[in-house]
């Protein structure tokens, strides 16, 4: 992709398969994060998960400490669920994003979406959790900062996270219109 900014032609885009592909993906893609965050966990143990980023967001909207921090039980496990709503709520939503992007401006898919996932985790948090209040200062010379595993946690982890959503958004799409992306020419598997 020599320009980033380059757009697609209007008559390739296709902006109802990329909702669905986006919803789908971003489905998936919560299901990738939360696998990745077993081996990688995001946060330390201690006050830093006694409330986590979701639920400090959800009580700085003004969402009571009780039910932001609300269970369900499944297979006797006890799950916060608000946390999960959070979770797969924002990756619906960059997935629907990227995807639609996409149609448009193909540099989004930079390195499989690697790029826009660093871009993601930069501005969730580094810039704005720590700025609302919802995850401590990213800086180590700040007490209580993050830590260095809580940066690799997330950061390879926004990676893979919107690795999995080009992945489904490549082959879905492409399954469901049968044409390859809207910047690739149609006769290019006949060149």
């Amino acid at each position: 992709m020599n320009n980033l900014l380059a757009r697609t032609d209007k008559s390739r885009r296709r902006i109802g398969t990329a909702l669905l592909v986006g919803l789908i993906g971003g489905v998936f893609s919560a299901i990738v994060k939360f696998g990745w965050e077993v081996p990688f966990p995001p946060r330390t143990p201690g006050l830093r998960s006694d409330t986590n980023p979701p639920q400090s967001m959800l009580e700085w909207f003004g969402m009571s400490h009780d039910a932001s921090h609300s269970m369900v039980t499944f297979s006797n496990n006890p799950l916060p669920i608000m946390s999960f709503i959070v979770h797969f709520s924002f990756a619906i939503a960059f997935g629907l994003l990227y995807c639609v992007v996409a149609e448009y401006y193909p540099g989004i898919k930079l390195w499989q979406g690697a790029v826009f996932g660093v871009l993601v985790y930069v501005g969730a948090h580094v810039v704005v959790m720590p700025l609302l209040g919802w995850a401590p200062s990213p800086f180590p010379w700040v007490e209580g900062a993050q830590t260095w595993s809580e940066h690799f946690s997330e950061l390879l982890g926004h990676i893979v996270w919107m690795w999995s959503i080009e992945i489904v958004r490549r082959d879905l799409r492409n399954r469901i219109t049968h044409e390859p992306d809207a910047e690739v020419p149609l006769d290019a598997a006949t060149r």
